[in-house]
């Protein structure tokens, strides 16, 4: 039998990312469409044609649903991007690994403006703001993963009162594809990440304890502060996942802690991210275990007594489709310690 051609195309979309798709074509988008996205009401006439990712995690979601033709670009990327992205993201132009200015996202003219931060987009973030974008009529996307209230806490993070799970996740996909009308692509992307997530719960058991993780982001430097994941944000549900909890009681989404709170915490697990960006030297996980093994009282941590010290991507610490990459890569290496089963 002879498939139509949408549906050849999206086999093929599927096959070269790697994951599943669904069995029947999803309706195409009606225009106008409206989504309520963060508190905001947001209008497309048409699916964009020159969007600007901000931020990691929107670029890699709309080069998943093969939209780079469509891209006319990113900006802050905090890691590489994934390697079975790295031909299609080779197409699109990179503004900056780092915080772009407004005027450089002006000058790509965009129609669409997605962002995975409120640091990239939010009311008080220093590259622009909703408005800023309305005022010159280009429609904007925030990522539901991360509108987070600030009333908590005094940083531009916020606080999150309950777990992060996958469907939020799933919400901004199914969201971006309808705005693109590829709404076929999103729904096989989310069947993958949902297959991925079951196979992981499956495969781990903890043997019937419940370890507690810290997940060391960064610092500045090792008498600063580090920052580490919070507990309800992507850090505490790949402890949840993998049968533990995160050792750090805080509802912030990315809480700063000193090394004796850190100690008193008496972590099972310290999972140590690695960045690309090479802001800082500690944001290499090398750099980190060396700290981690050498200092006198940070090496008295149960979890490096015992050695049980793993790396994970840094931008998977980020509520992101990265999260269950992460979420696997740590499973991986406490299977091979012989901590998970």
């Amino acid at each position: 039998m002879r498939l139509p051609k949408p549906f050849l195309i999206l086999s093929a979309l599927c096959a070269s990312v790697g994951f599943s798709c669904p069995a029947a074509l999803a309706a195409a988008t009606q225009y106008p469409l409206t989504i309520e996205n963060c508190g905001t009401t947001v209008t497309f006439d048409k699916a964009p044609q020159r969007a600007v990712a901000l931020g990691q995690n929107s670029a890699e979601i709309l080069l998943l649903l093969g939209l780079e033709d469509r891209m006319a670009g990113t900006a802050f990327w905090p890691s590489k991007v994934l390697p079975q992205l790295a031909e299609a993201n080779a197409k699109v132009k990179l503004l900056t690994v780092e915080f772009p200015t407004f005027e450089t996202i002006l000058a790509e003219n965009p129609d669409f403006v997605a962002a995975a931060l409120p640091s990239l987009l939010g009311p008080t973030s220093k590259v622009a703001k909703r408005e800023d974008f309305e005022k010159v009529g280009v429609p904007s996307y925030s990522s539901p993963s991360t509108c987070l209230s600030t009333d908590k806490v005094k940083d531009q993070y916020g606080s999150r009162g309950s777990l992060w799970t996958m469907d939020l996740l799933y919400k901004e996909i199914g969201e971006l594809s309808r705005i693109f009308d590829v709404a076929d692509r999103g729904d096989a992307l989310i069947a993958d990440f949902k297959a991925r997530e079951a196979a992981l719960k499956a495969r781990v058991t903890t043997g019937g304890r419940d370890p507690s993780f810290v997940f060391w982001f960064s610092s500045p430097s090792p008498s600063a502060d580090a920052y580490l994941g919070g507990k309800n944000g992507a850090s505490g549900y790949i402890a949840h996942l993998l049968g533990g909890h995160s050792a750090i009681d805080t509802e912030a989404e990315w809480p700063t802690l000193g090394w004796e709170s850190i100690i008193a915490a008496h972590p099972d697990v310290i999972v140590v991210a690695s960045l690309d960006r090479n802001r800082w030297e500690l944001d290499k996980p090398e750099a980190k275990i060396k700290f981690l093994t050498t200092d006198p009282a940070v090496s008295q941590i149960e979890a490096v007594k015992n050695r049980q010290i793993v790396v994970m991507d840094g931008q998977a610490m980020n509520p992101t489709i990265r999260t269950l990459y992460g979420a696997e890569q740590v499973a991986d290496q406490l299977k091979a310690l012989g901590f998970l089963k």
